[in-house]
Order: C-alpha cells, then sequence, then structure tokens
C-alpha cells in the first residue's frame, strides 16, 4: 500500500469519526422534557412547577432587605415612612423618573393634565385631591408597583428603588402644590427674600 493510500484512508477513518460524532450531537438536551416558568405540574403536590423560596433566602443581587422595600407594606399595612434616607438627590432622582414615566398622564403638578390627556385620553385623578393628600408614600410605591385602574404596572419598567424615589416625589409634589409660606423653613424663607440663587438655599 502506497504512501498516498494510507493517508487517504486516515482521512477517510477522520471523515467517518466526525460524522458519527455529529450524528450523536441531537436536540436532546434542548428538547428535553420540562417545567417553565410558571407552569404547573404534577410532580409537586401543590401543583406547581414554580417552587416558593426557601425560608431565609438571601437575594445574591440585593443582598438581605426588608420585604417593606420591595411591598410597601408592613403587618399594619401600607407605609407611611420611606424605607430608604430621604435626601435632596433622593428627590431629584425621583423627579426625573417621575417626569419620564408619569408626567404624561399626571402632568408636571400633580393635576392629572398631562399631555395625552389633553390628547383625549381619560384624566386620572389630580394628586392633589384630599383623599390623594392624605394618601401615604405606600400607596403611590404600590400603586405604580402593582398597578392601579388604568395604569399598568410599572414593576417591570422601574426599579423599586426609583419607584420609592417618585413615591416620595409625590409627596413633595403634593406638599408644593398646598403649602402655605408659613411652611417654608425661616432660613429658607430668608434666603428668598433676599434673592439668593437656588445653589445657596439649604438642602
Amino acid at each position: 500500500m502506497t504512501r498516498r493510500t494510507h493517508r487517504d484512508a486516515r482521512w477517510l477513518v477522520a471523515v467517518l469519526a466526525l460524522g458519527l460524532l455529529l450524528v450523536g450531537c441531537g436536540r436532546n438536551m434542548a428538547e428535553q422534557p420540562k417545567v417553565g416558568t410558571l407552569q404547573p405540574s404534577p410532580f409537586f403536590a401543590d401543583g406547581s412547577g414554580s417552587r416558593p423560596l426557601l425560608e431565609g433566602t438571601v437575594s445574591r443581587e440585593r443582598g438581605g432587605i426588608d420585604p417593606v422595600f420591595f411591598t410597601g407594606q408592613d403587618a399594619g399595612g401600607l407605609v407611611t415612612e420611606l424605607p430608604i434616607e430621604l435626601s435632596y438627590e433622593l428627590l431629584l432622582r425621583g423627579q426625573e423618573r417621575y417626569d419620564i414615566f408619569c408626567a404624561m398622564c399626571h402632568g408636571y403638578t400633580g393635576e392629572g393634565d398631562g399631555m395625552i390627556v389633553r390628547r383625549g385620553f381619560p384624566q386620572p385623578a389630580s394628586f392633589n385631591e384630599p383623599r390623594l393628600l392624605d394618601a401615604s408614600v405606600g400607596y403611590y410605591f404600590s400603586a405604580m408597583t402593582n398597578g392601579f385602574g388604568r395604569m399598568y404596572s410599572y414593576a417591570s419598567r422601574i426599579p423599586p428603588e426609583d419607584r420609592w424615589a417618585i413615591a416620595a416625589y409625590v409627596k413633595a409634589l403634593q406638599l408644593s402644590q398646598n403649602a402655605s409660606i408659613d411652611d417654608v423653613p425661616a432660613e429658607v424663607r430668608r434666603a428668598l427674600e433676599l434673592g439668593d440663587s437656588e445653589g445657596s438655599l439649604p438642602r
């Protein structure tokens, strides 16, 4: 047998081995029976394929966080205090997010006169109605999280920290629309009367 014949034979064996290898690589793994997200399963007693988190499970993304941060509720119902620190920066973030996600319906002053309302969309209630003036910060967080009336849930669109920022800004917006000069702290009032620039006002 010549050297060329040996070389051709080796190539033939290699091609056959590769062909057998490729035949063995089907879609068995991709097409195997499995339970998708939120699909039922007769394997578990409750009939659900999704399993509840084990007690004490800690998020790898956020760590151990009080459930109030994600729900806006505690044992007594909707919370009246922010679960995060209130700051000037938080309110600025809330204003920015509000202008992006909320102002088109609720308007920049919270009167429910946003641009799409002016173009015929049903008008939402004014944030300055007594009922909503009395609503807690947890109420606004819950409405964004779960949806309310015609407003769909923003839970998948706005992260929880930004929902809290928006809720805090809505309460500040309500205060701005319903406050009197007596509600302005004395040092801020003096700065305003002296005509100081915004940058020199206390924060």
